[in-house]
């Protein structure tokens, strides 16, 4: 199995990080090494797209969850969009990031940053 892992900078602060392929126990860090080079300059927010994400293990969720509490120390939020539905059953379980962390498309992420940034 391959992970590859592109990132993308939206706008100043919000970084998108895309990975494609399985994320487990034999490809984890190929994300972790991509999330360490984002949080370096920790941005205001960091999203998973993980249109491209078949599988996740519990490695692949401990990547994310590190993000999420590293970017928290300066109130900066993890978000993650485009779940397979057998990769956010996995979140669901385990409740790993609040529904509204959780959005179904790139558009509905857009709106909530939109208002987010306008303090609504």
């Amino acid at each position: 199995m391959t992970l590859t892992v592109s990132t993308s900078e939206k706008e100043t602060g919000i970084v998108t990080i895309s990975p494609v392929g399985v994320i487990d126990a034999s490809t984890y860090a190929v994300l972790e090494t991509q999330v360490d080079s984002v949080l370096r300059t920790p941005p205001r927010a960091l999203i998973f797209d993980m249109a491209g994400v078949t599988y996740i293990s519990s490695a692949g969720v401990r990547v994310v969850l590190k993000a999420k509490k590293y970017l928290a120390r300066d109130k900066g939020k993890v978000m993650m969009v485009n779940l397979q539905p057998r990769v956010k059953r996995v979140f669901d379980i385990i409740n790993a990031l609040p529904p509204q962390q959780l959005f179904a498309s790139i558009e509905e992420l857009d709106a909530y940053l939109d208002r987010m940034q306008k303090g609504i």
